[in-house]
């Protein structure tokens, strides 16, 4: 099986509320199963990313 270009940013910090990557906006879980994903499933996943990491950006602390 070729392997897939992983959405994985090199941040690999996560989100202490939701275990969300603060890089790729993944969970552990789908790091580690990225490439056993179908492509249906990796699409829809990466959909999702984009809104993930564009909620933690909304709940990144503001400046005061």
């Amino acid at each position: 099986m070729p392997k897939v270009p992983s959405p994985c940013t090199d941040v690999c910090q996560y989100d202490a509320r939701n275990q969300w990557c603060l890089g790729c906006g993944r969970t552990r879980d789908e790091i580690k199963t990225w490439q056993k994903l179908t492509p249906f499933r990796r699409t829809a996943l990466e959909r999702e990313l984009r809104r993930r990491l564009d909620r933690l950006d909304g709940t990144k602390a503001r400046p005061r």
